[in-house]
């Protein structure tokens, strides 16, 4: 990873946690699924699909029914989606 890319990373959990109203001075290490889909701009459902179909390199954590994404995890996965023109393909 380079030092651009962790720089990316960082930024992008930053605007993760704005957005979900964390506390800055202790934020989660990971959320629920339809606190990630709202960071996302996704229903719950179609973060289900993505899960069952293994759509998108998206990790997430499950412990019977719970199922929970790590905060660094989406903001990786947002920075990878991340493009400047039309020609790019996001990964």
């Amino acid at each position: 990873m380079t030092i651009t890319h962790a720089a990316n990373i960082t930024e992008m959990k930053a605007e993760i946690y704005a957005q979900l109203g964390s506390d800055p001075n202790n934020p989660p290490v990971s959320v629920d699924d339809k606190q990630a889909a709202e960071v996302l701009d996704l229903k719950p459902t179609t973060l289900a699909v993505w899960r069952s179909t293994g759509r998108y390199n998206l990790p997430y954590l499950k412990v019977g029914r719970l199922v929970k994404y790590r905060v660094n995890d989406l903001a990786e996965f947002l920075v990878r989606r991340t493009v400047t023109h039309t020609g790019e393909v996001g990964a």
